[in-house]
């Protein structure tokens, strides 16, 4: 399985390769009103609009300001193309199955794949799918509609 390994903070985190589109330099973001709280605004990509998701409030991590030097992951849900907010991108990784541990319990495991040790420390294995919860994808709907029509 080949992973795109990302940072936040101190910690590492990766997509499965399959789910991404691209890694991308920070852009302006547009506010986005009346989307969720997890949603950072809305950048245009290639002529499209889509959301920018900050991962740092669904974990619990310090916000902090938006640097130059950030990155922006590509990448597509089973509902629609998203934005996500990354420290940094060292690049992919390739791991078997049998390195994955499903079992692990952590405070926001649901949004966790699996976690695979290296001897670099951990890797939590995101699932991008399950990381926005039904009102707010909902919200998220009602918000990019909204927008549409006020253009």
């Amino acid at each position: 399985m080949q992973l795109l390994v990302f940072t936040l903070d101190d910690q590492r985190f990766a997509f499965p390769l399959p789910v991404i589109i691209r890694v991308e330099h920070i852009v302006e973001i547009r506010f986005l009103p009346g989307a969720p709280e997890i949603i950072a605004g809305i950048i245009n990509f290639k002529g499209q609009v889509i959301p920018v998701i900050d991962i740092r409030k669904r974990l619990g991590l310090p916000g902090r300001e938006i640097s130059p030097m950030d990155r922006m992951i590509i990448a597509h849900t089973e509902k629609r193309i998203v934005a996500i907010l990354a420290d940094e991108v060292p690049g992919l990784t390739v791991i078997n199955d049998y390195q994955i541990n499903e079992d692990e319990t952590l405070k926001f495991a649901r949004f966790v794949k699996g976690i695979v040790k290296t001897t670099d420390g951990l890797i939590l294995i995101y699932d991008l799918d399950s990381f926005l919860s039904l009102d707010e994808e909902l919200e998220l709907d009602k918000s990019l509609a909204d927008l549409q029509k006020n253009k």
